[in-house]
């Protein structure tokens, strides 16, 4: 290739017998390199990387330069050796679909096949080639396959049953329908049977559930190493029996009834008679590239799982634990010698960075690391974009072709943006290098090419978006999945408390399915006070809320009582005059003007290029929300509730910049002091350079600075101060107070509140929450404050494995040294500082490996700052300490959390604590233990049980509604946090506070009634979802909600299309389900109370406010003696003889058509 590598070199690499070293390879130069001396030979080529963030890189760098070849990823279990866990199942998943793949070999004519692995991934020994290509299943449409026969081949391959397929690995049965998501397949696919005839094969949306296309074939591989086929198992029996001997053990005795544990995959050996290695899979013309220190990273895991196994054999027994019982590592890793001996006698090509050693066997191909602008960035008055101008000129003299790399498109797009800011013309976006050949020579490119340095050729340079802007670490973004934010969490189960907007607090008991008019109905099964009974019809369902928390204790209500109306009637007749004083305040708030705020041009690109991520698409929402908050003229008062770690403070920092640079002054209150550090920290970093003095105010400042920064902020000289609540002193005066950004909301108390609100008549405001208390939840959720919602999680993050369990000292250890050993650091947190002795003595006899260190609020605030800054910096390996590492603290490296006694601690402060990891882009772990001899209270265990299950990213928001359920939301603007929702229950009482506020700004105060009433509809036929077309309840129950939210004939209409999509036909009476939805809804236009009607005729029974325009009512019916008659009790009669359901609910249809017409005429 012109201007990269020679073709004598590509020939060597290509052809050269055994071992080939490649020097003057710099990180992104081998890639090519290595791809086109695979092309150029043909086969099968295996780059090891030395990690998976090299791998990454690797790939997408081949991506550029051989945009033709196929890749694949072999990726290594996200767990240390013997660990009493099981990987990540789409880690596992996509190994299996690499190892597949390599069994099948070179197909389809294709010339080569490059696989990407890690060191580790390549450490780990594999099934045998023979059982895992044998394991694959493929099904054609049209043919015959029995349902049986394919629910046991998922079984037997790892995947796992679920009600919705949504990730690789999941499976789902629903009658003659089955959903699967294969590993490595790019979408599910949806098997419709029709007794042993598989009818067709589609592919589907995960997240939508529709059909994306029609399949002819399907293939599906195993996910999971471990095969529990009877030759499996039986394999496993006889080892287990000759390695341990025969007796209890719980693993033992799940494998044998063929029940996958946690933890299995460490037992791989004992299932097959000998494991293979990678190499195996790939034969003999395989040609092996060794990325710079892939070698000792191997040797490194290898040793690591030695230590392991060793510590594990060393450690005392538990009473009542089994004792430790793992094969040997030369049996699951590969060791030094075993790597020399599977490399002997093949094509291994070792790249080093480095020039070769005089003598060395070797070829150099010229490459070095390119310049680093380090200098341009420190300079105080330099511009690194002027010096990077420059650089190109000079490449582009020298006849070099230059390329500007990056990490996203977003980032490609910014940086040329502020480039031709600079003057650098000319600059397009290539997506490949042989597009960057087609363009003139001195024009230069960029491209996304994940390389962390740049480089240079004889004929190219590579300039990287690190060397321009220091650390990157943004990762290609994934296709983001849209997340119902609250309804999983008010998912009914059996048991749940509800509220019935005319009948009260009662208990959901379940589904029942009742004959009405001799037709089937699904009605809710609701019990009252004395046993009363009550059946709900599923279309009218949006009249039952849940009540909030399962609390025994709430009273159930009598039916046909007047204690519900009249407490409903409080509460409502409260909720307005709550509503009026906050229209007033948020009228007063629309009234006062400010300043328009708009991003200056030039320095706001800069200043946004300077972010080291890249931007999650709830984040830019959330940013662009702030931008248009601060151009409206009006003072600002926005919550941004966004999960721990998603970047809240990047929207902060751009909304402080922007009015900092309009002149005015930003109060930036932390609730702690070591978190005030650290936003002072991170705010220095960003504004270096800047116009703009950042300084701070707290506990952590000496006296004479303190006093310095308040009369810096006095005379205007200091625009963002960063503090405690030391900033709301009287003390502290400003000069143009134009922002206050408040973080982590939850820990101020209402006194500190009622200051801030004196400051801020006409500041703006921005709140940061990840779990907004729920007066403030409550305010956003009901219009009042403006809110956003960064749900999306960084690319790259991971969910923190959470486990809960009584305290363990083995597996405490073993969580610690797990993260020492992979360089990384702990949290142990204790409720109370009396705790701290006791933990200090466990980790002193327990670990004695590990250095730590302890913490605590009543340390003086020096002292706290330097264990704090050496903890940070890596000198512990364990912070033992109280609550005080809560409040937003950001230590990447920390990735483990203990918590002691976590039955003592809150949800919030649970879901704070766990969030304090995580951080970075490996598996965090999180341990809520409990005393091993105490009973929990019901409380607690429903607090932890939330946390447990609350393990996706970004869960946060529904935490905090589930506080909402579990304490209240209290009164919005009186001092009381915990209050009268527990009187309505948490729905009705959000969606009556709603609805009073929407009446008062809309002068209607009817439309508040509107929600409270739903038609009455008993028309003889069969309503409902049969159970064996969706058998799971839950969804069905979700189905339910879902319909009668529909307002519009075509969601009705696109809500039937996704249901035929995913369970097959419509049944007959899921068919009149929807129908009757749509009656409902005509009822509704039309003011209709009551519909009854059979196969004679139908009765129409008006509300009590009657038809909207009686007049235009009766001419109609005069004007159709035949079809209406209006009895003197005001009901409407239409005779007919409608035997047939399916006429009557179409001349239903058309009659309700009618009177809505007549209603919306006089309406409109």
């Amino acid at each position: 290739m012109q201007g990269l590598v020679s073709a004598g070199y590509i020939e060597a690499i290509a052809s050269a017998p055994g071992v080939l070293n490649v020097a003057s390879t710099p990180e992104g130069l081998e890639a090519a390199a290595f791809a086109q001396g695979l092309f150029k030979r043909g086969g099968v080529g295996l780059f090891i990387a030395r990690d998976e963030s090299r791998a990454q890189a690797f790939e997408a760098t081949v991506k550029f330069f051989e945009p033709t070849l196929e890749t694949v990823r072999l990726p290594a279990w996200d767990t240390l050796p013997y660990d009493r866990i099981s990987p990540t199942a789409s880690i596992a998943a996509a190994r299996c679909a690499a190892l597949t793949r390599l069994s099948v070999g070179l197909e389809f004519g294709a010339p080569s096949l490059l696989v990407i692995a890690t060191a580790s991934g390549v450490a780990q020994r594999v099934p045998p080639f023979a059982r895992l290509s044998g394991a694959s299943f493929t099904a054609n449409a049209g043919s015959v396959v029995a349902l049986e026969k394919l629910t046991a081949y998922l079984e037997t391959n790892g995947y796992n049953r679920a009600s919705t397929v949504r990730a690789p690995g999941d499976f789902a049965v629903r009658g003659g329908v089955t959903d699967v998501f294969s590993p490595g397949a790019v979408e599910p696919v949806r098997f419709d049977f029709f007794g042993d005839q598989l009818e067709s094969i589609r592919a589907f949306d995960p997240e939508t559930q529709r059909t994306t296309k029609q399949l002819k074939t399907a293939h599906l591989g195993p996910v999971s190493e471990v095969l529990m086929d009877a030759e499996a198992v039986s394999a496993f029996r006889r080892a287990f029996v000759a390695a341990f001997g025969a007796g209890a053990d719980p693993m033992y005795e799940a494998v044998s009834a063929r029940i996958r544990r946690h933890g299995v995959e460490a037992l791989l050996p004992l299932f097959y008679e000998r494991l293979e290695t990678v190499f195996d899979y790939a034969g003999d013309r395989l040609m092996v590239g060794l990325d710079a220190l892939a070698e000792s990273a191997i040797s490194e895991r290898y040793a690591m799982a030695v230590d392991h196994y060793e510590a594990r054999k060393a450690a005392p027994t538990m009473r009542g634990a089994t004792p430790f019982r793992g094969p040997p590592p030369d049996a699951l890793y590969l060791s030094p010698d075993a790597l020399k001996e599977a490399l002997k006698g093949r094509a291994v090509r070792r790249f080093s960075p480095f020039e070769a050693e005089p003598g060395s066997p070797a070829i150099s191909l010229g490459g070095r690391v390119g310049r680093t602008f380090l200098e341009d960035r420190q300079k105080p008055d330099g511009n690194v974009f002027d010096a990077a101008k420059a650089h190109i000129e000079a490449l582009t003299k020298d006849k070099k072709r230059v390329i500007l790399a990056t990490w996203t498109e977003g980032s490609a797009e910014r940086l040329a943006g502020v480039l031709a800011d600079h003057g650098v013309g000319g600059l397009a976006k290539v997506e490949s290098y042989a597009a960057a050949l087609s363009r003139p020579k001195d024009r230069a490119s960029t491209a996304v090419i994940p390389v962390e340095r740049g480089f240079e050729t004889e004929g190219l340079a590579v300039i990287s978006e690190q060397d321009l802007l220091g650390d990157r670490l943004a990762r290609p973004r994934k296709k983001r999945k849209a997340a119902s934010l609250i309804a999983e969490a008010a998912a009914l189960s059996p048991g749940d408390l509800i509220v019935h907007q005319d009948h009260g607090i009662g208990r959901y008991e379940g589904l029942k399915t009742l004959e009405v008019s001799g037709a089937p109905h699904d009605c809710l099964d609701l019990t009252y006070a004395g046993n009363d009974k009550l059946y709900l019809p599923v279309e009218n369902i949006e009249l039952v809320t849940r009540y909030g928390a399962e609390d025994a204790a709430a009273q159930l209500d009598r039916l046909g009582g007047v204690a519900w109306q009249s407490r409903k009637a409080r509460a409502k007749q409260r909720l307005r005059d709550m509503a009026e004083e906050l229209i007033r305040i948020a009228a007063a708030r629309a009234a006062r003007e400010a300043e328009e705020v708009l991003p200056p041009e030039g320095v706001w690109d800069e200043f946004c290029a300077r972010f080291p991520y890249e931007e999650t698409e709830d984040q830019l929402s959330a940013i662009d929300d702030v931008i248009s908050d601060l151009g409206s003229g009006r003072p600002m008062d926005r919550l941004i509730c966004g999960d721990v770690g998603f970047g809240k403070t990047e929207v902060a920092m751009r909304a402080a910049f922007l009015m900092a640079m309009s002149g005015r002054q930003v109060a930036v209150v932390a609730p702690t002091t070591l978190l005030c550090r650290q936003h002072f920290r991170t705010f220095s970093e960003r504004f270096q350079g800047l116009p703009i003095r950042v300084a701070q105010l707290s506990r952590m400042v000496g006296t004479k600075e303190a006093a310095a920064n308040r009369q810096g902020l006095a005379d205007g000289v200091i625009e963002i101060v960063v503090g405690t609540h030391a900033i709301l002193s009287k003390q502290v005066s400003f000069k143009d107070l134009g922002m206050l950004i408040i973080d982590e909301e939850q820990h101020f108390g209402v006194k500190h509140k009622e200051r801030l609100k004196e400051l801020r008549a006409d500041v703006h405001v921005l709140t940061l929450s990840a779990t907004p208390i729920p007066r403030t939840l409550q305010l956003s959720l009901a219009g009042i404050r403006d809110l956003s919602v960064i749900a999306t999680p960084p690319v790259d993050r991971m969910a923190v494995r959470t486990y809960v369990a009584p305290s363990d000292p083995v597996a405490l250890r073993e969580a610690i040294l797990r993260e020492k050993y992979r360089g990384g650091q702990s949290f142990y947190v204790a409720p109370r500082i009396s705790d701290l002795d006791d933990i200090a003595s466990f980790l002193r006899q327990n670990v004695p490996e590990c250095t730590f260190v302890t913490a605590h609020g009543q340390m003086a605030p020096t002292q706290l700052d330097e264990i704090m800054t050496a903890f940070y910096d890596g000198q512990y390996d364990v912070l033992v300490a109280t609550t005080i590492v809560e409040s937003g603290l950001d230590i990447p490296r920390a990735n483990t959390l203990i918590i002691h006694r976590a039955d003592m601690f809150g949800l919030a402060q649970l879901y704070q604590l766990r969030g304090r990891v995580g951080r970075s882009k490996v598996r965090a772990y999180a341990y809520l233990t409990t005393p091993p001899d105490q009973q929990l209270t019901l409380s607690a265990e429903k607090r932890l049980r939330i946390l447990a299950s609350l393990d996706s990213l970004g869960a946060g928001f529904t935490l905090a509604s589930h506080d909402l359920d579990m304490r209240g939301g209290g009164n919005l603007l009186g001092e009381e946090q915990s209050g009268h929702i527990k009187e309505v229950g948490v729905e009705l009482y959000q969606s009556m506070l709603e609805e009073a506020v929407n009446a008062l700004k809309s002068g209607d105060e009817e439309a508040a009634s509107e929600r409270e009433w739903s038609p009455s509809i008993n028309v003889g036929v069969a309503v409902l979802i049969p159970e064996d077309y969706v058998p799971d309840l839950t969804v069905r129950l979700s189905l339910y909600r879902r319909l009668a939210e529909l307002k519009a004939p075509d969601e009705r209409e696109a809500f039937a299309a996704e249901m035929i999509d995913r369970f097959g036909p419509l049944p007959v009476e899921a068919d009149q389900l929807l129908q009757v939805a749509g009656l409902k809804a005509l009822c509704r236009q039309a003011n209709i109370a009551k519909l009854d009607s059979g196969p004679k005729g139908a009765v129409f029974t008006f509300r009590d406010t009657g038809f909207p325009e009686p007049t235009s009512l009766v001419r109609h019916v005069q004007s159709r003696p035949l079809d209406f008659k209006l009895r003197p009790d005001g009901k409407l009669v239409a005779p007919g003889e409608w035997p047939d359901p399916t006429v009557r609910l179409k001349v239903l249809k058309g009659l309700l058509e009618t009177l809505a017409r007549l209603a919306v005429r006089q309406a409109a």
